[in-house]
């Protein structure tokens, strides 16, 4: 195993007697040091697979984490090991303490779209759907709840009357989620954190079942997460965490990469090993990164080096504008495929935002070069295809309550948010499904008028449905479900143009011609519930679509700067080098240039060979032209290392028949060979 470590790394595996901090540069070899001491604990150090847990922010890294580990321990061991994110840790210490949080085993979790969809319900009064400021209120709660403030604490420290009530909807907020025996996804870690904080014998419970912990992208964590470490560890303080400050990038959604100072407070014992090595990047881009983050302050000195080949030098190309742009680099990508004979897997385009794609992926459909985009998008992840898939899950599984959380008031028909508090509270006292509650004589004794006869009318249409389904025209049943309510009329109703509901209502045709699909499947004569077993390909089919998004495939890749991190790639274009654009207008407004450079530096680390950054003279912003100046991080990086191909001006016509022609005599000698 050590052979293969150089001795920084084997220094970060082999230390176990005190908490370590491992300051791991980009494309320093961090994941095959937490995979090796994972292997090392095991192996040498006495601890059960079960007594190691190691915790990422992305399932895919989590997925890599864990091969690794299977590896080099055997998949009879290496199973057995706690490998997850954050928040698949912080789920599993609920599932297991839902008694002493006074929880029902079968509790739902809200996604971000079921909170938006509750805070409008609880503000309707007040911001009668102001999408502004509904966004700032689940933020001021996303910050609360990072800070491990409960309710009561955000209503004692509001500071003016608009903080105060914003307080005020956070203790509404939380007491429906608990009516309806759910938690959102800040509860995650929220809930454990306070759990280990509040009650010791849980606490020490878990300290002893997790006996040694590893943290991945430290520097991502936010309050809350410091502090489920901080206590899942304890005293004895057993813990490996990685990270680098270099590229910390999540200050938008509460990571502070001041966690990682904090460490060296609370733990005094502390030790640091840097890990400056890059075996990824060529010399000459290490160099221009290492020269553009030296422009920031810094918590913890490193400076990462290479053996590797100097490399090619970094091309600054200036465009017209953002179709130029695009052009020019589909061209390029083209032509290196073929003079290359690489793949399409090997160009990775990133971007500071998700508009940027747009003229990206005309010109490729332009040229037939097949494309991905990492981070788009899901059909299954679309809001009008959540509300069809979740009447589908309650038509064929009754008890599915965060299914009838979602959709009984889509379209709007009376249920409001106190007539779904009262339903819960009366469904938790019988040990029942809100569907079953709902059609309960017992329910008027806590609920009357509209509210109540609106859910008996639900519950009877669901149960009606769900029952002629049991037929044989399943198809037939649905399509006229779905006209019983009068869907295609909400979308016009809540969507911003009659043109967006038209687009939103093809894609419920397009899923329901799906199903029809599947109906007709000779697999599917012998099921009994044919249509429970179409749903769960559905439910199937959009967990593949994720994974399709992680872009394996033989594909340009697409992607933001944020969703880049953690991946490389041999050929990068870092587009749209433009003020206001990278660093962006928001980080310039509100002096965060810091992590819009540390952003930048993640990308320019992405590229293992070439390197092309890209800029438009003029670009259109909101539907209106204007005039771009190139980025300020552009003057910050070393100038003899850069090829500015627009400065060199138009080429002769000798130059240019050069220049074909040695182009022309790669492509002979690609196909000769």
């Amino acid at each position: 195993m050590a052979h293969k470590l150089n001795p920084q790394q084997q220094a970060a595996v082999k230390n176990i007697s005190n908490p370590l901090l491992v300051l791991a540069g980009a494309g320093s070899g961090k994941t095959s040091v937490i995979a090796h001491k994972i292997a090392y604990l095991v192996k040498s150090c006495g601890y059960a697979a079960s007594q190691v847990a190691a915790v990422t922010f992305t399932n895919k890294s989590a997925k890599e984490m864990r091969a690794r580990a299977i590896q080099m321990l055997g998949k009879l061991v290496g199973e057995k090991l706690r490998i997850s994110t954050f928040h698949t840790l912080g789920l599993n210490i609920i599932r297991e303490e839902t008694k002493v949080l006074g929880m029902s085993k079968n509790f739902s979790i809200f996604d971000d779209q079921d909170c938006m969809a509750l805070l409008k319900e609880l503000t309707e009064r007040e911001l009668q759907g102001d999408k502004k400021a509904l966004y700032k209120l689940q933020e001021a709660l996303g910050n609360w709840k990072n800070k491990l403030l409960t309710p009561e604490q955000a209503i004692a420290t509001a500071d003016g009357q608009n903080q105060l009530y914003a307080a005020k909807v956070y203790k509404r907020y939380v007491r429906h989620l608990k009516a309806c025996n759910a938690v959102d996804f800040d509860d995650l870690i929220l809930l454990p954190a306070l759990l280990f904080k509040n009650e010791t014998e849980v606490r020490h419970r878990w300290q002893g079942k997790i006996r040694y912990l590893l943290v991945d992208e430290y520097q991502d964590t936010n309050g809350a997460q410091y502090e489920l470490v901080k206590q899942l560890v304890g005293p004895e303080a057993r813990f490996t965490v990685v990270g680098d400050d270099d590229q910390s990038i999540y200050s938008w959604r509460g990571a502070d990469p001041e966690n990682l100072e904090l460490l060296k407070k609370d733990f005094p014992t502390l030790e640091v090993v840097k890990l400056e090595q890059n075996y990824r990047c060529s010399r000459r881009v290490l160099k221009a990164a290492n020269s553009l983050i030296d422009n920031n302050p810094h918590l913890f000195k490193k400076r990462l080096w290479s053996d590797l080949a100097y490399g090619e030098p970094i091309r600054v190309v200036e465009t017209g504008d953002e179709d130029k742009e695009a052009r020019m680099v589909v061209s390029d990508i083209s032509a290196r495929r073929l003079t290359e004979n690489a793949n399409y897997s090997d160009f990775a385009i990133l971007y500071r935002g998700n508009f940027q794609a747009r003229p990206f992926e005309k010109i490729l459909m332009e040229h037939k070069i097949p494309y991905g985009i990492s981070g788009g998008q899901s059909f299954f992840a679309r809001a009008e295809i959540r509300d069809i898939m979740a009447y589908l899950r309650l038509l064929v599984n009754p008890t599915d309550d965060a299914a009838f959380i979602r959709i009984a008031n889509v379209p709007r028909r009376e249920i409001g948010a106190m007539t779904l508090e009262r339903l819960g509270n009366y469904a938790k006292q019988r040990h029942i499904s809100l569907l079953a509650a709902s059609q309960e004589m017992g329910l008027a004794s806590q609920l009357k008028g509209k509210g109540l006869k609106a859910l008996q009318r639900f519950s009877k249409m669901i149960c009606y449905t769900a029952s002629s389904c049991q037929g044989n025209d399943i198809s037939s049943v649905l399509k006229n479900f779905i006209k019983t309510l009068s869907y295609d009329s909400w979308l016009l109703e809540s969507s911003s143009t009659p043109a967006a509901a038209e687009y939103r209502w093809k894609n419920v045709q397009e899923l329901l011609s799906w199903i029809d699909e599947m109906l007709k499947e000779n697999s599917l004569h012998k099921e009994k519930d044919k249509l429970a077993a179409v749903v769960t390909r559905l439910v199937l089919r959009d967990r593949q679509e994720k994974d399709m998004d992680q872009g394996d495939g033989n594909e340009v890749q697409l992607m933001t700067l944020h969703a880049a991190k953690g991946l490389e790639f041999p050929q990068v274009y870092l587009v749209g080098m433009e003020e206001e654009l990278m660093p962006h207008k928001s980080a310039i407004e509100e002096d965060n240039i810091d992590e819009e450079r540390r952003l930048c530096y993640v990308g320019i680390t992405r590229a293992k060979a070439t390197l092309t950054l890209t800029l438009a003279k003029k670009r259109k912003r909101f539907g209106t032209q204007v005039t771009c100046k190139p980025s300020r991080f552009l003057e910050e990086l070393p100038l003899d290392d850069l090829d500015w191909a627009a400065k060199q001006g138009p080429l002769s016509e000798d130059e240019r028949r050069d220049k074909g022609r040695a182009h022309l005599a790669k492509l002979k000698a690609m196909l000769n060979g």
